[in-house]
């Protein structure tokens, strides 16, 4: 990899969680949509030439690494210091802290939290560009119903957003509440995706389920559809959420799918092991009830492979929706041994699938959307 160009800025990632997507971990159960595609987006920006730093979480990497040509800088976990206090000592001073370390020009924060308001506020004290970057439709619903449970952080948050210097968004929905919460312009920039070579669907393989076993991802409705529809094959993957509440969940649903003779459970697959699933897969099947925009479908999109779930993820071309959207469990049935038993619907809509994702959804074409993005906020600064 060349050289960082000092002439570009220098880019500041606040990911706490990324660290083990980055290095490509299969030690750690870390797995989110929002480090994924900050990931690949560290990788994209490397790769034109900024210099790039990503503040992480300790996973037991050293305190300054490098990986890729991405200088990676440990803070300390959300959980360390004293309950009532710890935000403020240490995860905030700490960020801080590191953020001065890293002497960034523009700092990128994605996903609602206390560190939204945190990093926004640094940018604001010293003079840098602050960019945040929404992870979920409800990431950018006011009140309680937010995706924040404490009210602390709700504030700290909101604080974040109205001081952000650009707000990225992954589709109109979150675009149209973002306007109506904040009364700002969202600037809109696709997720993308960067597909090993020669991906495909197989025409022979299985429907597949992907992600993190959490309540509000409604798995069961996966193993409904397997009841329903016994000859085909059902292949589920995730690990448990690292959140408390959530446990029961994966220890529920992987009780269930073992009384299912057609669901094969996985369980947790690392990011840098996922792609033989989707290499394994027909139809890729979505099954929550709210979402940003989906890693997994541009997964799926990229190897011409039908997508359908409950969600309108604002994905169009010139004939409508590029993924298939059933209004409940019934149609969804209909349509999953639609696509599974006719090679013609299962065809046509794969190659719409593939034409989108090529057209929007590349690593490329978000890369020029932010450079332009990054190029107007300095020359707005200056």
């Amino acid at each position: 990899m060349s050289q960082p160009d000092s002439a570009l800025p220098h880019l500041c990632l606040v990911a706490p969680a990324m660290y083990p997507v980055l290095a490509g971990s299969r030690n750690l159960p870390v797995v989110g949509g929002a480090e994924v595609q900050q990931a690949i987006l560290a990788r994209a920006f490397r790769a034109e030439g900024y210099p790039v730093t990503v503040l992480s979480w300790d996973y037991g990497q050293p305190e300054t690494c490098e990986v890729d040509g991405i200088r990676v800088c440990r803070i300390p976990a959300a959980e360390g210091g004293m309950p009532g206090i710890r935000f403020l000592h240490p995860r905030l001073t700490a960020l801080w802290d590191a953020m001065e370390h890293a002497g960034a020009d523009i700092y990128y924060q994605r996903c609602a939290g206390g560190y939204t308001g945190a990093a926004a506020a640094f940018a604001r004290r010293r003079r840098r560009r602050f960019v945040y970057a929404a992870a979920h439709d409800h990431d950018l619903l006011p009140g309680h119903g937010n995706i924040l449970a404490s009210w602390r952080e709700r504030q700290i948050y909101a604080y974040g957003l109205r001081r952000a210097d650009a707000v990225v968004v992954q589709n109109p929905t979150q675009a149209r509440s973002y306007r109506q919460w904040m009364g700002r312009q969202a600037v809109m920039i696709p997720s993308c995706h960067a597909p090993p070579p020669g991906a495909a669907a197989d025409s022979e393989g299985c429907v597949l389920w992907v992600g993190m076993m959490r309540a509000w991802k409604r798995p069961e409705l996966f193993l409904e559809l397997a009841r329903r529809l016994p000859r085909l094959r059902f292949r589920m993957v995730g690990g448990p959420s690292l959140e408390p509440h959530e446990r029961e969940c994966y220890t529920r649903i992987e009780r269930e799918a073992g009384l299912l003779p057609n669901v094969e459970f996985i369980g947790f697959v690392p990011y840098a092991d996922i792609d033989r699933h989707f290499d394994a897969a027909r139809v890729f099947v979505n099954t929550s009830a709210a979402e940003g925009f989906p890693n997994t479908f541009l997964q799926a999109w990229a190897r011409g492979m039908p997508t359908l779930s409950f969600l309108d993820c604002g994905a169009r071309d010139d004939a409508g929706e590029i993924g298939l959207r059933a209004e409940g469990i019934d149609d969804m049935a209909r349509e999953l041994q639609t696509l599974m038993e006719r090679d013609d619907a299962w065809l046509g809509r794969g190659a719409r699938c593939r034409r989108h994702f090529a057209s929007r959804h590349s690593v490329q074409a978000a890369a020029c959307a932010y450079r332009r993005l990054f190029r107007a906020l300095l020359e707005r600064q200056a």
